[in-house]
């Protein structure tokens, strides 16, 4: 299996390419100069933030605590330049590292069955001040793509869409 790791990186984050309704989603990693970029899906990114809020909740990370090393680790950049993806997300797991006190993240390529054994892993170990930087921009993240339809909650294309609480008709504007 090859591993992707980054004890500890300068930069983890997500983020996009592409315009809302068509972005692609990333996680990346940095160190130095070396950088590994993931595809995965805006679900997965949603899931990890806050599963990340959860896990260092549990841990007993206090958000107040930590505030401003997390604005200190902030990152509001965009991707680093170019993208090449290395694989595609299947599966993650989330660990607390009590004798670093750090989190660790494994992001595992996807396989064509459950039972195939993944080639790749993305391996992220951060401070949790970091990690909770990464969860708030992971939020952003995710919340800055379409607008939700007020009355049937799915994402609306810039054109509309057909919303299923309107029985399938198109809602049109009266200018």
């Amino acid at each position: 299996m090859l591993v992707h790791r980054y004890d500890l990186p300068d930069r983890f984050v997500s983020g996009t390419v592409g315009p809302p309704g068509e972005r692609a989603f990333f996680l990346q990693a940095r160190a130095g100069a070396r950088i590994t970029s993931v595809a995965l899906e805006k679900e997965q990114v949603a899931v990890l933030a806050d599963r990340l809020d959860d896990l260092l909740q549990q841990v007993g990370v206090d958000a107040a605590a930590d505030s401003t090393d997390v604005a200190a680790a902030a990152d509001a950049e965009p991707l680093d330049q170019p993208i090449e993806q290395e694989f595609r997300v299947g599966t993650m797991t989330l660990a607390w590292d009590e004798t670093a006190e750090t989190v660790v993240i494994e992001a595992f390529a996807a396989t064509e069955s459950e039972d195939d054994e993944a080639a790749e892993v993305l391996v992220v170990q951060l401070q949790p001040a970091m990690a909770r930087g990464f969860a708030e921009r992971a939020k952003i993240v995710v919340a800055s793509g379409r607008p939700n339809c007020p009355f049937c909650g799915q994402p609306m294309d810039p054109e509309g869409h057909v919303c299923p609480r309107s029985n399938g008709h198109k809602r049109l504007s009266l200018d």
